[in-house]
Parts: C-alpha cells; sequence; structure tokens
C-alpha cells in the first residue's frame, strides 16, 4: 500500500531490511539472553525491535562522533559475531517455545494494527510527498525534519535553525531517524512522512497488550488495555468541530519524539511488573532496565518525572504493607534518579522550555476555545474550577474501570497497579498546576494513559467475573454507553465554540445529562431486581464505552483538520496556495553542492501568510538543505522558550539578537557588498537561499553574491571569494 503513497520500492525493501536485520533480529537474540520466558512470536519480535532502537541511538552517536555513521552497523555485525561464535548462546537462535495465543487475540490484534496503519493513511499518506502540498503540513513537521537532518551530519546536535544555539532537547529520535536514512539511503521526508512510526505504532500496541495481560492475567484484559489506549479517550460531548479539549492520543506522526518515548518506556513498565512484584529478579532484568532508562532519558522528558512518581508510590506502599524497605523499589528509583539528574544537567541544561508553574492554564485556554472568547480574555475563577470538574469527570468516565477493584482492595496494593496509579497521579497533576506556552504539559498525561487504562482495564476484568457477567450483557452495556454518548451529544445541542452571548454555563449541559443518564440505569436496574455487584459492573461498562465515540469523532475531525493544514493554536487555515513552489528542489540542490558543515542565510523567518505579527515557526530552509542556517524561525528555541510567560504567544516574541537579525536581512532587504562581506566575515555564511516571493522587486543580490541555482520562486546564492565552490 505504500507505494500508492509515494514511497518508492526500493524504499520499502531498503527499510524492511533494516528493520528486520539491524533492529528485530539482534534484539530479539539479546532478548533471549537476558530476558527469559515464554512469549508470543508478536511479542517477542516487538520487545526486539524495541530494544533494537535502544541499543541503536548510543551506537549512532558514538559513530556519527567518530565521524563514520555507517559504522552504527558494527552492533548489529557484534551481536550476529558473539551469537554465533559463543557455545552458550547459541541456542538463542532457536528460542524458548511459544505461548499459544487464543485465535480471537491474534485476529483482533491484527485489527487493531490495520486500523492504526488505515489512520496513518488518511492522516499523512493520503496527501503526497511533493511541493508545495507538503508545506502545507502540520507546523511541527519541518521542524522534526530539520533536526533529522542535523543529527545526520553533527553530534552532537545543535538547533540548526539558529546557528550556536544549543539543542536542548529529547533528539534521540532523530538519531534514530538519521541512522535509519544512513542505513537505507532513504529520504528523512519519507521517513518521517511514511515509515518510521509504522514499525513503532506496531510494537507499542504488542507490548502494551502484553502489559495488560501481565497487570490482568487473561488476553480480555491485554485486548481491553490496547483498544482503550487507542480508541477510548474522554467523551467530548459538544457539537461543532473539535477544538482539541478532552481529547488526547499518545501515538502520533505529528511528534515523533512522543511516539519513541511511549515505546522505550513500554519495556521499562514491564520490567518494572517483573522486579517490583514476586517474578525472577535475573541480572538480566536489571541490566535490560538500565539500558531502556538511558534510552527513555534522552528519547521524551515526560517518562521518567512519572516513573519516579509512580516508583515513590510503590516503594511507600510496600514499606508500610510489608515494614521493612523495598529494595528493588529503591533500585529502580535510584536508577530512574541517577538518569534524571544526567538528563536534567546534561541533555536539557536546566532549562524550563516554555515550562511554567501556572495552576489551571490548561482550564483557562479550554475555557476560551469553548467560548470563543479573545486569547486575552479572562474568565472567572467559577469558570475555571468548572472547566477543571469537567475534566475531573471525563477522566472518572474513562478510567472509571479502576473502580471495579474496590470490591478486591488487595489488588489496589500490588506494587505495578500502585506504580501504574502513581504515574497517573503525577500525570494530572502536571496538567493542573504547570502550563507551557504550547499547552505541552498535556504530554505529562499522554505519558501515563496507556497505564491508567491497564490498571481500568484490571478493574474491569475483575468486576466482570465477581458479577459473572456474560458477554451478551458486556456487549449491552457498551452498547447503553455508546448510544447514551451519542444522544446526549445531539439532544442536548450544545455547539462549540458557543454563540456570543450564550452563558458558559451551557458547557456543563450535556455532561451533567450524562451523570443522569448513569443515575437513571442504576434505578432502571433496580427495579428490575438487579442487585448490589450486577448494577456496579453494568454501570462500569457502560460509562467507560462512553469515551468510544469521542475517540472516533477526535481522529475523524483531526484527519480531516490536520490534512488540510489546520494551525489550531493559531486558529487559521494554512493555505497550500500561499506556499511559494521550488523549495524542495532548491533545498536539496543546496544539500547536494554544499559541506555539511557549510552555512546558510535566509529571508525566510516567517509561517507565510502569517508575517503580521511574524511567526517564527518557519523551518524549511533548515529541514530541505539539512544546513545549519544563521537565522530561520526561532520559535522552538531554547532562548526563545526561556523568555516566554503566560499571555504572550511564543511564536510572536522578535529575534533577540537584534544584531544579528538585522545584519542577516539586511543581505537581502538592501544587498551591498559591505552586507555580504559581513555574512561572510563575522558570521561564516557561505550561502544565502532566498525566497524570492519576499524580495522587493528588482533585488540586487545577483550583484554581490554568485546566482547558482533557482527553482520556482527560490534562489540559491553562493558568497564570493570561492565559497561554495
Amino acid at each position: 500500500m505504500l507505494w500508492i503513497y509515494g514511497v518508492s520500492v526500493r524504499d520499502i525493501v531498503f527499510f524492511g531490511v533494516y528493520i528486520a536485520l539491524c533492529l528485530a533480529l539482534p534484539g530479539v537474540l539479546l532478548l533471549r539472553a537476558l530476558y527469559r520466558g515464554r512469549r508470543t512470536a508478536a511479542e517477542e519480535i516487538a520487545l526486539g525491535v524495541t530494544l533494537g532502537y535502544a541499543v541503536e541511538v548510543p551506537a549512532y552517536i558514538a559513530a556519527r562522533s567518530l565521524g563514520a555513521p555507517l559504522l552504527v552497523l558494527a552492533w548489529p555485525v557484534a551481536t550476529y559475531a558473539v551469537f554465533l561464535a559463543v557455545p552458550r548462546l547459541r541456542r538463542h537462535w532457536t528460542g524458548a517455545p511459544r505461548i499459544r495465543t487464543p485465535l480471537w487475540w491474534s485476529w483482533s490484534l491484527s485489527l487493531i494494527l490495520a486500523s492504526l496503519l488505515a489512520w496513518s493513511a488518511l492522516t499523512f499518506f493520503k496527501y503526497g510527498l511533493t511541493w508545495p502540498r507538503i508545506g502545507g503540513s502540520n507546523t511541527d513537521l519541518p521542524f522534526h525534519l530539520a533536526l533529522i537532518g542535523e543529527a545526520k551530519h553533527h553530534m552532537p546536535p545543535t538547533a540548526p535553525m539558529v546557528a550556536g544555539e544549543p539543542l536542548l532537547y529529547h533528539w534521540f529520535v532523530y538519531a534514530h531517524l538519521a541512522a535509519a536514512s544512513w542505513v537505507t539511503g532513504t529520504e528523512p521526508l519519507v521517513l518521517l512522512f511514511r515509515l518510521a512510526m509504522l514499525p513503532m505504532l506496531a510494537a507499542l500496541a504488542v507490548i502494551l497488550g502484553m502489559i495488560g495481560r501481565r497487570v490482568t492475567g487473561s488476553w480480555a484484559g491485554a485486548l481491553l488495555t490496547v483498544t482503550g489506549t487507542f480508541f477510548v479517550t474522554a467523551p467530548d460531548l459538544y457539537l461543532g468541530p473539535s477544538v482539541g479539549v478532552f481529547t488526547w492520543k499518545v501515538q502520533s506522526w505529528t511528534s515523533p519524539s512522543q511516539t519513541f518515548g511511549a515505546l522505550l518506556f513500554a519495556p521499562v513498565v514491564l520490567l518494572l511488573l517483573d522486579l517490583l512484584g514476586r517474578r525472577r529478579r535475573g541480572a538480566g532484568r536489571w541490566l535490560l532496565l538500565g539500558l531502556f532508562l538511558v534510552a527513555v532519558m534522552g528519547a521524551k522528558a515526560i517518562y521518567l518525572p512519572l516513573l519516579a512518581a509512580g516508583l515513590v508510590a510503590a516503594g511507600t506502599v510496600e514499606a508500610i504493607r510489608r515494614r521493612r524497605p523495598p529494595w528493588p523499589t529503591l533500585a529502580a528509583l535510584g536508577m530512574t534518579a541517577v538518569c534524571s539528574l544526567y538528563a536534567g544537567f546534561v541533555l536539557f541544561g536546566q532549562a524550563r522550555q516554555g515550562m511554567v508553574v501556572a495552576p489551571f492554564a490548561l482550564m483557562r485556554v479550554t475555557w476560551r476555545e469553548l467560548t470563543g472568547m479573545e486569547e486575552t480574555a479572562e474568565p472567572a475563577w467559577t469558570s475555571v474550577l468548572g472547566v477543571a470538574l469537567l475534566y475531573l469527570l471525563c477522566w472518572a468516565v474513562i478510567w472509571c474501570g479502576v473502580l471495579g477493584l474496590l470490591g478486591r482492595r488487595r489488588t489496589l496494593a500490588e506494587p505495578g497497579v500502585v506504580l501504574m496509579l502513581g504515574m497517573g497521579a503525577a500525570g494530572l497533576g502536571v496538567l493542573f498546576v504547570f502550563g507551557h506556552c504550547s499547552m505541552s504539559q498535556v504530554y505529562f498525561l499522554g505519558g501515563a494513559y496507556p497505564y491508567l487504562t491497564a490498571v481500568a482495564a484490571y478493574g474491569l476484568v475483575v468486576i466482570g467475573r465477581r458479577a459473572r457477567t456474560s458477554p451478551w450483557r458486556v456487549a449491552a452495556a457498551v452498547a447503553a454507553g455508546l448510544s447514551a454518548a451519542w444522544l446526549i451529544r445531539v439532544l442536548c445541542g450544545v455547539r462549540v465554540p458557543l454563540a456570543s452571548g450564550q452563558p458558559d454555563t451551557a458547557l456543563y449541559r450535556p455532561y451533567l445529562a450524562l451523570l443522569v443518564a448513569a443515575a437513571l440505569a442504576v434505578a432502571v436496574l433496580f427495579a428490575m431486581g438487579r442487585r448490589g455487584v450486577h448494577i456496579w459492573a453494568f454501570v462500569i461498562f457502560a460509562v467507560s464505552a462512553a469515551g468510544m465515540p469521542a475517540a472516533w469523532g477526535t481522529r475523524a475531525l483531526s484527519t480531516a483538520g490536520g490534512a488540510e493544514g489546520v494551525d489550531r493554536q493559531a486558529g487559521r487555515w494554512v493555505p497550500v496556495s500561499a506556499v511559494p513552489p521550488g523549495a524542495l528542489t532548491a533545498g536539496r540542490w543546496l544539500r547536494d553542492h554544499s559541506d555539511p558543515d557549510d552555512l546558510v542565510a535566509t529571508n525566510a523567518h516567517c509561517r507565510w501568510g502569517y508575517e503580521s505579527p511574524c511567526d517564527s515557526r518557519h523551518f524549511w530552509v533548515s529541514a530541505l538543505t539539512e544546513r545549519r542556517v544563521l537565522v530561520e524561525g526561532w520559535a522552538y528555541t531554547t532562548t526563545n522558550l526561556s523568555r516566554w510567560h503566560p499571555g504572550q504567544r511564543f511564536q510572536n516574541l522578535p529575534f533577540w539578537d537584534a544584531d544579528r537579525i538585522r545584519s542577516n536581512d539586511a543581505a537581502f532587504r538592501t544587498p551591498s557588498e559591505a552586507a555580504i562581506r559581513s555574512l561572510r566575515d563575522r558570521y561564516g555564511v557561505r550561502w544565502l537561499f532566498a525566497d524570492e516571493s519576499r524580495l522587493d522587486p528588482g533585488s540586487r543580490i545577483g550583484d554581490f553574491a554568485r546566482l547558482r541555482f533557482r527553482s520556482g520562486g527560490y534562489a540559491v546564492y553562493s558568497l564570493p571569494d570561492g565559497s561554495g565552490a
């Protein structure tokens, strides 16, 4: 199917061979040696691929630092050699006996993976890899593409869109994508927009199913965990286009670091379920835990704080229950603390990256989105608390399965359950206490989402067994929940954003109706002679299902909106007609005719159509050329984010170095020999990448720099004195 969406057969084959031979197979061999036990074939492959990612990243960092990126292949070659040469390791080529899986589970997992592929196709693959169509894609994608190019050519990487700016960011996924590009010869653009996320999403789904089965002790619990993670979200009971409220997803093509981090973190939780429980605690498991923690450390910044909170909770409960120090928990907490300190001081340089203490910041933004008020409007405290209560109600809906554990309170004290609940509590706490310039605090809850879902699935399994609920009754409860969610949405008829003059109390109407519907269900079941646990089971299953329409509606709307380039933060469309032609061709020409260390200057700083005020999220020059740029877009740089305060729009803040931006722009706006010499001698610029739609008519750049290439609305110039020759 991929070739239908612009991927060549050559790229598909090479990428598939790379995943199989450079990640999956060596990863499986290491896994069999270090993490013994019976697993299904899918679980072993998924864990092997994930372990391959975790080993590849440091291997590539070392290889790129030595100036030989293809030395990243040394680790799979060495793995094969060791497992062939050492007699004791040869048996791992055949592996242990497999776990037999129910046929329905295999088909269900296949359908889930197929749905993720279909969602990917509708969201990304449907829209070509050609310019200018791709220029109207999600704002963050050129940023990710630029960082892949940076990781291909420099180690340690810096922010290529502003030369000299440090990259205090979780950049390990870009190291993986750079390695994949070197090994396969595939364009980073194709990897980012078509290929790279597919094996990650598939492996994540399989490992989450493994975690669900480990927690609940059943295949049904595994299915509930996976489907709950990918297909259930907080119920959005409003009409009108989605504004993103009460909805999120753990998998995303627009945030490869979140997807990569989620995948690498899943084995951490799986290993801790063994190490904190009463299963075997061999040295191999501890070694794997350390390896995955190091990988997570630079994959996504949110996971180690969540894990630390979960471990503190688990250790506290275990110490109280058993009246002795929980040494395995303390050991895991110590490993987490070491990785957190290294990440905080070395990888992230203690930068706050736009995160500030701002209680209820998300609720204020949500209120503005729902009411259609301006960004400067300040809601009353009653409105803020009202939206906070709506969030709490929505979370209670999707994770109400946890209530099924109340009948067996000992299960709530199990180390794995406490670990996951602690991570969830930490994610919710961050959401309430902190603010971020682009609302990225929601990623903390997204990181804990699958594990809260696993605990909710555990509760559903427990209450279902206690009530001896038949599959038909479960289906009836789910159908009731789905129907109630849709009917409430239609009958209440609350359309967002609210019409002018409409009171914000209307926002609470559909959610109060949901509470009333749950109460009526209890009353009807009681009148029918149902008692106790049977009513409890029906209500929990029905309420849990109420989130499914929200997930489907959100996914459909995000697919339709994101495909056309909706900028949700700005609330405006990005028309493809505003994108000048020729950037992809000109960018690749410059990449092919320059040195990776060459510095480029450009006059493109603002997104097309967002020049006044300037939205500085323009990254296409560094993305397409794979070169560092003197000044392109600065919105996501550490310096810019450190200057942001609530009430400002970070993407509209001016560039902090007035002298540099003035010298840069002078070469394009008022070109002269002195202006060109200043860029060359003072800053080391060797190339000019001009967006001619931003130049004045009759520009004289060619009088002072040599025109080397022109494509559509873009021109590439080399500076005199042999630069670019």
